[in-house]
């Protein structure tokens, strides 16, 4: 065999073992994606264990009047949202206790008006499956899961599942092929003009105490090619939460008009300050 021959048999043989590296594994069920998705994320007993997450870091976003905002967000099962963004050196707030949300804005004197969620903002909250995302126990949860396709994802192949939530909204996760991390969902919004597909992606893995989780969350409505970047630079599982954080701030004697300094619950918990540079 002429040297040239052989170069071109070694450099077939090597296309041949580099794709067979990266196409995925057609055969796999759904089920089976979302158990090796479940091991790679860290299992499932792991997950189970965790009762309450906060993560701190920083947003940047071409719609906010500066870069690096940083934000705070509390999660508690089943359903508790607690997210807090500073804004040139005032606090926005929004909050859910698993059935009602409210939200504060800042405004230039410093106070805000408590405002409850819209009825989109609600049906978008019950759905939320926090802290451990939509595929863990995703049969206990009411969660339907399909293998719909392989697609690619930054140049990766994907496994593209069909999620059927219990109020019969439907999305999509993608699983890598290769890492089987979520590497990107999809959900619908209603937008200033009708509804819009909002695309969510999850990058730059760490370990947090054996578990895997996203340090990069880059989300935006797909048709316009915008993003929101949020870096994650801290995260502590299992602080204790009290339930009060996530209820309607203010007092009865005062309506709705709350000091967003004053009367919120503050964010008291070391895991909820940002860590030292």
């Amino acid at each position: 065999m002429t040297r040239i021959a052989l170069w071109v048999l070694v450099g077939c043989l090597t296309a041949a073992v580099y794709a067979s590296e990266q196409i995925p594994a057609h055969d796999l069920s759904a089920d089976q994606i979302v158990e090796k998705n479940i091991a790679a994320r860290g299992g499932l007993d792991a997950w189970r264990k965790i009762q309450t997450m906060v993560w701190v870091g920083h947003v940047d976003s071409a719609n906010t009047p500066e870069e690096e905002l940083p934000f705070a967000l509390a999660l508690k099962r089943p359903n508790k949202t607690r997210f807090e963004i500073t804004v040139l050196n005032r606090r926005a707030v929004r909050m859910f206790d698993g059935k009602q949300g409210w939200k504060v804005s800042p405004s230039a004197t410093g106070s805000g008006e408590v405002r409850p969620y819209t009825m989109d903002e609600l049906r978008s909250a019950h759905d939320e499956q926090v802290i451990d995302g939509l595929l863990i126990d995703h049969q206990a949860k009411g969660v339907d899961v399909t293998l719909d396709g392989v697609d690619k994802v930054d140049g990766h192949d994907a496994y593209r599942l069909g999620v059927k939530l219990p109020s019969g909204v439907i999305r999509h996760v993608w699983v890598d092929a290769q890492s089987f991390l979520d590497v990107k969902n999809d959900r619908e919004a209603r937008g200033p003009h009708g509804p819009v597909t909002v695309v969510v992606k999850y990058s730059d893995y760490k370990e947090v105490e054996g578990l895997q989780i996203p340090f990069t969350i880059e989300s935006g409505a797909a048709a316009s090619g915008k993003s929101d970047k949020l870096t994650i630079e801290k995260v502590s599982l299992n602080p204790p939460l009290a339930d009060g954080m996530f209820t309607r701030p203010g007092s009865p004697g005062r309506r709705n008009s709350v000091s967003i300094n004053a009367e919120l619950p503050p964010p008291t918990l070391p895991a909820l300050s940002r860590p030292s540079p």
